[in-house]
């Protein structure tokens, strides 16, 4: 509530500011900033949240600018209606661009974006007769009361103001975790069934609808528009209010849309250098607050909220994480018996054979252990049954169903989460948001139902919520939930990662040395965490190289060495396996 209250004062500030100013030139200077704010708003989604680099948004804007010019003043179209078709011709526009070059790497999908905004700006100048070339086209004004320059303002600042409740919407609710897990950490994000390529390209499209209604505002706020208008470096003046306000945070690009926008009336006669003074800013803010205005003022809020940091100690309450678990779902496979089985898999990398033929049955249930030597296979046969890799030969299934050809986010929908060697956490996020990820194979809800705050949304947060606050309370964390991921010490990260895969509802866990880095008494209750995910009927495959531990939790343990299986059975028949004792274990 008092988020939403701050935010609705903010945005009447804002809106109020040119009026107290009294000066037309001011209010002009406010109804700009409110039209790049329309674009950054969705930009920073995209930017900002998801870590996608587009610097060629110049050439949606232009796109978007021209449309408006030729549908309402050539062809006569209601300008309110040229807006929108604005609008739609720039996300079809974005949906071309983003199928092919989204995949690509970050870089090369930045370059590519820029070689668009090229392009859209020499085509405006060579087709004179679509856009008069370097004459220009005359913009149309909307009809009353928004034909003045008052009535202007106030349409973009409710056009503003409405696709940023959009774009907030998106970010408190489960999207908006999704998005700030691909900036980070996409390995995390793949683990709970975040779909990468799609949801970069749902954003990419909203982004280029926002960026041609843009377009149509800055046209009509500019009377009329030419090519020049719409340069590579204004593409890259939205990257830098970006940069500078603050990614990742809804309101804090629009600061560093005001600050660009406002730059060259401070500086006065100086703003022939006003590229000069973008770049000082830039530099400034890069060197001494990386993460730009935004993100200073909501550390210091964070700072002022939170107790001073102290040594996070975990200490689980079993019975109430037994609870949780029981509670939070009823385990269709594994209460079915359904197994999860590696045949004969084989995994070459160049001509090295990692993994050669290993056969593993993972019971519903059960602890099933993998020890080895290093380099022996272990990690490489976790990446192919939880689908990082795929397999090279043989199969992996889940009860009849075959799985060999799906990747990571499939199977973690049908119920296998994982944790890692190294914990794969969302550092941006709170621990309370990173066990909620685990909840997002349950996400229902499409991307613009979130962002009109739809009832299912709603309703979806609040059921994840609960899930994951009762798993991070069973598992000793339920007093740091506010806190920061990055500040954790490791063995509330190792914690925290299980929490997560808790919160998914997963038929099969598959834990990655869960034990490195931690204490005698932390691997004993990591013990005592294994055996109640066991008992509520969970399959767990658990990788470790601590083999008294192995020995003692687990009800089978299969031993690899070269990429191939060497002992199978009991943990006291394999812990007195002649060959194991001699290639592992050790005279």
């Amino acid at each position: 509530m008092i988020r939403s209250i701050t935010l609705a004062l903010g945005i009447a500030l804002v809106a109020g500011l040119p009026f107290i100013a009294g000066n037309l030139y001011y209010l002009h200077i406010a109804t700009m900033i409110g039209v790049y704010w329309v674009l950054i708003a969705t930009l920073n989604l995209l930017v900002g949240f998801t870590g996608t680099l587009s610097v060629g948004h110049v050439g949606l804007l232009a796109v978007g600018a021209y449309a408006f010019c030729i549908l309402a003043g050539t062809f006569g179209w209601n300008p309110y209606l040229a807006l929108l078709a604005g609008g739609v011709i720039c996300a079809l526009l974005g949906l071309l661009l983003g199928l092919p070059s989204l995949r690509l790497p970050g870089f090369y999908f930045a370059m590519l974006t820029l070689a668009f905004g090229l392009i859209v700006s020499e085509l405006a100048l060579a087709e004179q007769w679509l856009t008069n070339g370097s004459v220009g086209l005359q913009a149309p004004e909307f009809p009353a009361p928004f034909n003045t320059p008052h009535g202007l303002y106030w349409l973009v600042v409710g056009i503003g103001g409405f696709i940023t409740w959009m774009t907030w919407n998106l970010a408190r609710f489960m999207w908006g975790r999704a998005m700030v897990a691909l900036r980070d950490s996409t390995v995390a994000a793949q683990s709970v069934a975040v779909p990468i390529y799609r949801t970069k390209l749902i954003v990419f499209v909203f982004s280029g609808f926002s960026a041609g209604l843009a377009g149509g505002l800055y046209a009509t706020s500019q009377s009329y528009i030419t090519p020049d208008a719409f340069v590579v470096n204004v593409g890259i003046y939205f990257f830098v209010a970006i940069i500078i306000g603050g990614r990742g945070l809804i309101l804090g690009p629009f600061v560093g849309a005001a600050v660009l926008a406002a730059l060259p009336a401070l500086v006065g006669p100086l703003a022939k250098y006003g590229t000069f003074f973008y770049g000082l800013v830039l530099l400034v803010v890069v060197l001494v607050i990386p993460g730009g205005f935004g993100e200073l003022i909501g550390g210091l809020a964070a700072r002022l909220r939170q107790a001073p940091h102290k040594h996070t100690s975990v200490v689980p309450d079993l019975e109430k994480l037994r609870h949780a678990i029981t509670h939070a779902h009823d385990y269709g496979n594994a209460r079915a018996g359904v197994a999860l089985e590696a045949e004969k898999v084989t995994r070459r990398f160049g001509g090295l054979v990692a993994v050669d033929a290993v056969s593993l049955e993972l019971r519903p249930g059960e602890v099933h252990g993998l020890i080895g030597p290093n380099g022996s296979g272990k990690t490489t046969l976790l990446n192919l049954i939880s689908g990082y890799y795929s397999v090279d030969g043989g199969a992996i299934r889940l009860g009849t169903r075959e799985l060999t050809g799906t990747g990571v986010q499939p199977r973690a929908r049908l119920g296998i989460a994982r944790t890692f060697q190294t914990p794969k956490l969302v550092r941006a996020l709170s621990v309370l948001d990173n066990a909620m990820l685990g909840g997002w194979p349950d996400v229902r809800s499409g991307f613009m139902e979130t962002a009109f705050a739809g009832p299912r949304p709603r309703r979806e947060e609040r059921e994840i919520r609960a899930r994951a606050r009762a798993m991070l309370e069973g598992i000793g964390l339920g007093d740091v939930l506010g806190r920061r991921a990055e500040v954790l010490e490791h063995t509330a990260q190792r914690f925290l990662e299980i929490a997560r895969a808790l919160t998914m509802r997963p038929d099969f866990i598959l834990l990655d040395e869960p034990a490195g880095g931690l204490t005698t008494a932390e691997i004993a209750t990591l013990g005592d965490i294994i055996g109640v995910i066991r008992d509520a009927g969970i399959g767990v495959l658990l990788v470790e190289h601590h083999t008294d531990f192995v020995f003692r939790t687990c009800d089978r343990v299969t031993t690899l060495n070269l990429g191939r299986i060497i002992a199978h059975g009991l943990p006291k028949d394999v812990s007195r396996d002649p060959e194991v004792v001699r290639v592992y274990l050790g005279a």
